[in-house]
């Protein structure tokens, strides 16, 4: 069965940091980009960051470049994000996916494959 578990999230104020995790079960870091997307309340769901280990690709969104980190653990089968400098308006459910790259980027998943969402909340 293939799965994406996260862990990581909580409350932190502005300016704080937290690292989300996606553990792969069933897939390797190899078959997919994997992508973390981000849902606030009464907002669309926005891309965030993407990563392509097969061929060392990564994308961010503009508003969280310089401040979010993807990285990845192939022994462990992870993606990581690494969010510094939070913001208020990073509040929202993060969730990863595995799907190709480009549909990452262009914010247009077609994958059933996702993580069960991890809420991020950002004080001012």
């Amino acid at each position: 069965e293939v799965q994406l578990v996260q862990s990581g999230g909580g409350l932190v104020p502005a300016g704080g940091s937290l690292r989300l995790s996606c553990a792969l079960s069933g897939l390797t870091l190899d078959d997919d980009a994997i992508g973390w997307f981000r849902q606030a309340p009464g907002k669309e769901r926005e891309a965030v960051s993407g990563l392509s280990s097969s061929d060392g690709a990564i994308w961010y969104a503009d508003s969280v470049k310089g401040r979010f980190t993807i990285s990845s653990d192939s022994a462990k089968n992870t993606v990581y994000l690494q969010m510094n400098g939070l913001k208020p308006e990073d509040t929202a459910v993060y969730y990863c996916a595995a799907d190709s790259f480009e549909a990452i980027l262009r914010n247009w998943p077609t994958t059933d494959i996702w993580g069960q969402g991890t809420r991020v909340t950002v004080s001012s």
